[in-house]
């Protein structure tokens, strides 16, 4: 079986440890607690005939404090990018990351997440933003790691993209 290191990375308190939470575990949980270096998950995923071991990195939330360790992120396949849509400063760091990541990795797979889907009306990124990364090739995809909306679909995209190099 095919084994592949995966990261999630984007701001603090994106949901970035909801969203594994809820597609290892199928939990979730109201309560915050800040990520502190690095928690590894494993999830085995079933893409067509092929069975991947996915080795999930959960990497701390970027502030303005403190910058994600880039050495974190050798050796992996692919990535999550996770931006809290109710907070506008999560996207642009966001969008920094991927381009810091781009530097280091070099074009690799990744999933830009548009997490906090079940609180839209509360959104501060609008769809121009959203339609212009689409153009620009990203797969982008909208999830709920509260209600679980979109999570099964963002860890599979990651999965075909990577089994499809």
């Amino acid at each position: 079986m095919l084994q592949k290191k995966i990261c999630l990375v984007g701001a603090f308190a994106t949901g970035k440890t909801s969203l594994i939470s809820r597609y290892v575990y199928s939990i979730f949980s109201d309560s915050y607690q800040t990520t502190v270096g690095v928690k590894i998950d494993k999830k085995i995923v079933v893409y067509g005939e092929e069975k991947l071991n996915l080795i999930i990195w959960d990497l701390y939330g970027e502030d303005d404090f403190q910058k994600i360790k880039l050495s974190y992120l050798r050796g992996s396949s692919g990535y999550l990018l996770v931006v809290d849509g109710t907070r506008h400063n999560t996207w642009e760091k966001a969008l920094e990351l991927q381009q810091r990541v781009e530097e280091v990795l070099g074009k690799i797979p990744f999933v830009l997440v548009m997490n906090k889907s079940d609180l839209k009306e509360e959104w501060e990124i609008n769809n121009l933003e959203l339609e212009r990364r689409i153009n620009d090739g990203w797969n982008v995809i909208l999830t709920s790691a509260k209600t679980g909306y979109g999570v099964e679909k963002v860890f599979q995209t990651l999965a075909s993209k990577i089994l499809e190099g």
